[in-house]
């Protein structure tokens, strides 16, 4: 990773700031945190990164030790739900913000607001006030601290659009030109998108084309769905026009990648975790992609989804100490490495908005695309989200695309279900 002298002294200058700060609260005996992160962020280059991070914290804590480990996605939710009922939560841990609600009514999860607000107010404000307030149910209760995120990209494999004659000077604008890009790839003999009934996520995105935050997610106060039925109606149309050019295959599978890097896949909606697989195969094969935002409807409205991994601390003992370990790494000095590292955006405002950060690609478009973006699973931090809701929008997006219902009924199927859902 390369930094300019200015950069480097920079994060150096605040590196020493935010260690002075915290070394007042050295410990008076051993403590050692248990540490868990996703486990991408637990090898390679990354590894190395949160080790440097710990010792650096660990040298202006002397007795403290703190132990990392990586776990999936799904093993870090049962994990800490686990560990809630049997005493043993993580004292730091990493988690999706959309399972926030479930890890406090679990009591994995302790309140930092007191903590947050002893913080200097320099610091408070480096944060995405959007992703701040994520976590923030009541004035007076703050359960994460935002961390990396991701808005949906449109990849654009340009080899493919180039066999299939589309100009890629201009990504298209609106759903209708990005739709007439389709059908022309498909004409050429090539497809155009994965299935995007399959995967919660991949429909959000879509949704998000037409309809935004204020129509998706939960009325959780009358147990009810938000999503509006005429939105819902024409998007599900949608998934029945892209259904003879789709792949067969969801934005998830490695089968999808594979299309995409052999040229026979023109467009993959999905974050920016990809584009190391893309990179990588643009350098060792020469594959041709770029990433621009997810046209909506009308010029200037963006599709996709936006959501934030967050840092939680358990309660317990160790609150405090856990505290002032998951506010060093969330801290502009860490966050500006972390997004140099792997051009990731992520919910530290000061360290995007750094010239050595925001002049990365992939950082400045997916700013653009947060910001564009629809809430994943908004409001957070209210309730738990059942674990029929997902599975019921997959179900009716999928029968209504296989000509089961008409989109005009698959809407108003889906939403009586997930309000039945919704009241138990």
């Amino acid at each position: 990773m390369k930094t300019t002298k200015a950069f480097r002294a920079a994060l150096t200058a605040a590196s020493a700031l935010i260690a002075v700060g915290f070394a007042g609260a050295a410990m008076a005996e051993d403590v050692t945190l248990e540490y868990w992160v996703y486990s991408d962020f637990a090898q390679g280059d990354a590894l190395a990164m949160q080790q440097e991070f710990i010792k650096e914290f660990t040298d202006a804590h002397p007795g403290v030790k703190i132990n990392i480990s990586g776990k999936g996605d799904d093993d870090l939710t049962a994990g800490q739900v686990a560990g809630a009922a049997s005493g043993t939560v993580p004292d730091v841990y990493m988690n999706a913000q959309s399972v926030g609600a479930q890890l406090v009514d679990v009591g994995a999860m302790a309140n930092i607001y007191t903590q947050f607000m002893a913080l200097p107010e320099e610091q408070r404000a480096q944060f995405d006030a959007d992703a701040l307030a994520s976590c923030m149910p009541k004035p007076d209760e703050l359960y994460c601290l935002p961390y990396t995120g991701f808005g949906s990209l449109l990849f654009r494999n340009l080899t493919v659009l180039e066999k299939a004659g589309i100009d890629t000077a201009t990504p298209p604008t609106t759903w209708a030109e990005w739709f007439e890009q389709m059908q022309k790839v498909k004409a050429a003999g090539m497809y155009a998108i994965p299935d995007e009934t399959l995967v919660f996520n991949s429909i959000a995105e879509i949704y998000a084309t037409t309809g935004g935050t204020d129509s998706w997610g939960f009325d959780w106060a009358n147990r009810k769905t938000r999503i509006d039925e005429a939105t819902m109606t024409t998007v599900l149309q949608k998934f029945v026009d892209m259904v003879p050019l789709n792949t067969g295959t969801s934005r998830n599978d490695q089968a999808t990648k594979d299309l995409f890097i052999s040229n026979q896949l023109a467009f993959h909606t999905i974050g920016p975790w990809v584009n190391p697989t893309y990179d990588e195969a643009a350098k060792a094969s020469g594959l041709k992609y770029d990433f621009v935002l997810i046209p909506g409807d009308t010029a200037g409205k963006t599709g996709g989804i936006r959501s934030y991994e967050i840092v939680a601390v358990a309660p317990g003992k160790n609150q405090e100490v856990a505290f002032q370990f998951a506010a060093f790494i969330t801290e502009k000095a860490q966050m500006a490495r972390w997004a140099k590292l792997l051009a990731r955006y992520n919910a530290n405002a000061a360290a995007m908005a750094d010239p050595d950060v925001s002049a990365l690609p992939l950082i400045k478009v997916s700013v653009d695309a947060a910001h564009g973006a629809m809430e994943v699973a908004a409001p957070y931090f209210v309730g738990s989200i059942p674990s029929c809701y997902n599975s019921t929008v997959i179900d009716f997006a999928s029968a209504t695309a296989d000509g089961e219902y008409t989109p005009a009924e698959g809407a108003k199927e889906m939403i009586a279900a997930l309000n039945e859902c919704m009241a138990q």
